[in-house]
C-alpha cells in the first residue's frame, strides 16, 4: 500500500482559517474613553521591542533596544484607534506583573505623556490594571510615586540614545487630558474606517 503524503501551504492553510485582527477586531469597550481594553505588545521588565504587524494582526519582533534598559511598564495599544502618527494609540499599563505580548487588559486611563519622536507627536496614555489591587486605587498619575513617575519619563528619554535618535518627552499630564487624546483616535479610526480603511494600513 503506498503511502500517502501531501504538502500544504502553511501561510494557505492560515488564511483559510478566520483571524482575529487585533487592532480591527477587538472592542475596545464600553466606559470609553476613561476605561478601555489594552492589547498588550510588551511586557514590563522586557529590553525587546515587539510591535503590531498591521496585515495579520500579530506580534512581531521590532528589535532588541540598544540601551541598557527596559519597559517600565506593560506596553501596548487600544484596539480600534488611530493616533496622529498612523499607528493605535499607545497605552503604558501599570501592573505588578509582566504579562506576554496579545494579552488583553482592562485598564484606565490615569495620565497623559506625550513624546516629540523623528519631530513627530507621539501621545503615550498612562493607565492602571483595574485587575490589579496595587494599582486599581489610583485615578491620577500625580498620585503615584514620583519616582515611579519618573522612571517612565526616562526610560523614553534614554531608550533611543544608543541609536542616535533624539527625542523630547514632556511632563505627565493628569486624566483629563489623556480623554480627548483617546475620544479624538477613535473618532479617527471610526472615519478611517468608514472611508475603507485598509487593514494592514
Amino acid at each position: 500500500m503506498a503511502a500517502y503524503s501531501a504538502t500544504i501551504d502553511p501561510a494557505s492553510a492560515i488564511c483559510e482559517r478566520p483571524v482575529t485582527h487585533a487592532w480591527h477586531d477587538i472592542s475596545p469597550g464600553e466606559k470609553l474613553p476613561l476605561e478601555f481594553y489594552s492589547v498588550i505588545e510588551i511586557p514590563y521588565g522586557s529590553n525587546v521591542k515587539y510591535e503590531l504587524d498591521k496585515g495579520s494582526g500579530l506580534i512581531k519582533l521590532d528589535r532588541v533596544l540598544y540601551s541598557a534598559v527596559y519597559y517600565p511598564a506593560n506596553y501596548g495599544f487600544i484596539p480600534q484607534t488611530l493616533a496622529e502618527d498612523g499607528d493605535p494609540l499607545d497605552v503604558l499599563v501599570l501592573c505588578q506583573q509582566p504579562v506576554v505580548p496579545l494579552t488583553l487588559i482592562y485598564a484606565r486611563a490615569i495620565g497623559l505623556m506625550t513624546m516629540i519622536d523623528s519631530g513627530k507627536r507621539d501621545h503615550k496614555i498612562i493607565s492602571v490594571a483595574t485587575e490589579d489591587p496595587e494599582f486599581n486605587s489610583y485615578r491620577e498619575a500625580s498620585e503615584m510615586p514620583e519616582h515611579r513617575l519618573a522612571m517612565l519619563r526616562r526610560f523614553f528619554l534614554d531608550y533611543k540614545q544608543l541609536e542616535k535618535k533624539a527625542v523630547e518627552v514632556d511632563e505627565i499630564l493628569p486624566a483629563k487630558d489623556a480623554l480627548p487624546v483617546i475620544e479624538d483616535a477613535l473618532v479617527r479610526y471610526s472615519e478611517a474606517r468608514r472611508k475603507g480603511f485598509d487593514r494592514g494600513h
